[in-house]
């Protein structure tokens, strides 16, 4: 008896141990996770950076000039100068010792009949100075010309084309801010900064993105992508004046200025 006792315990106990053994992988695997990309294409906000476009190559021959003179025409030393918030592709490097500026292509395309041009003013209205802005045809004939106030305080400020002024589309135009700080003078040689700007039609891909953004900071990305300059940094400039304490707005008009290495001014503030 104590015989088959034996032999049934272990005919009944070898195959659940032989199951056991096949059921415990199965256990103690665990089903694979997605992985939380927060990174992610969906999820991804990307920051607007400028891009350059392929055509056209340059807009006009003549060198542009995105930062003024450090002192000039009786004009008080600044920490930071005058500055175009334009593009700029440097042809002539000079010493950080000397008060040249940098000379390059200083341009940049827009859609617009009458853009809105950005400058970096570091002289105030407490100063004995005027600032003049000037637009001209390809030929150098006034289109606009006007009178600037000077800030209350070193900022950021927005010069608009009025009414009667307006761009042509596949025509390019050269731009000139100039501020002068000795009155007597009118001969002397101004602070000034200049440029190009061409007005051009966008393609029907570009639409296609501009239609299908719903975010205004979704569109300035894809104007940026596509070399749309003055369009993206405009729509940018109207939202942190709209939301001067959302730091996401903030982020953006920042990381577009430093992908034309305007780092120096990229926390400047926007006065009126």
């Amino acid at each position: 008896m104590l015989t088959i006792a034996l032999i049934l315990s272990s005919v009944i106990y070898c195959p659940a141990k032989v199951t056991a053994q096949t059921q415990q992988p199965a256990t103690t695997k665990q089903p694979v996770q997605p992985t939380k990309d927060k990174t992610s294409p969906q999820q991804r906000t990307s920051r607007p950076v400028f891009v350059f476009p392929k055509t056209p190559t340059r807009l006009s021959p003549v060198s542009g000039r995105r930062a003024g003179m450090g002192s000039r025409d009786n004009c008080p030393t600044v920490p930071t100068a005058l500055t175009a918030l334009v593009p700029l592709r440097e042809e002539q490097k000079v010493s950080k010792q000397t008060d040249k500026p940098i000379l390059g292509i200083v341009e940049g395309l827009t859609t617009s009949e009458q853009p809105t041009f950005w400058f970096y003013v570091p002289y105030t209205n407490d100063l004995t100075a005027s600032a003049e802005f000037i637009l001209q045809d390809s030929a150098g004939n006034d289109i606009y010309r006007n009178a600037i106030a000077l800030p209350p305080k070193p900022g950021i400020i927005g010069v608009s084309l009025s009414s009667n002024a307006s761009l042509q589309v596949g025509k390019t135009y050269r731009w000139y801010l100039k501020v002068r700080c000795n009155q007597q003078q009118t001969a002397s040689v101004p602070i000034y900064v200049e440029g190009d700007i061409q007005r051009v039609n966008l393609d029907s891909r570009v639409v296609q993105q501009l239609e299908a953004a719903v975010d205004p900071r979704q569109k300035a990305t894809i104007y940026a992508a596509n070399g749309i300059w003055f369009d993206s940094l405009t729509m940018l400039a109207q939202m942190r004046q709209k939301n001067f304490n959302d730091a996401s707005v903030a982020e953006d008009w920042q990381s577009l200025l430093r992908s034309v290495n305007l780092d120096n001014i990229a926390t400047a503030p926007l006065v009126k």
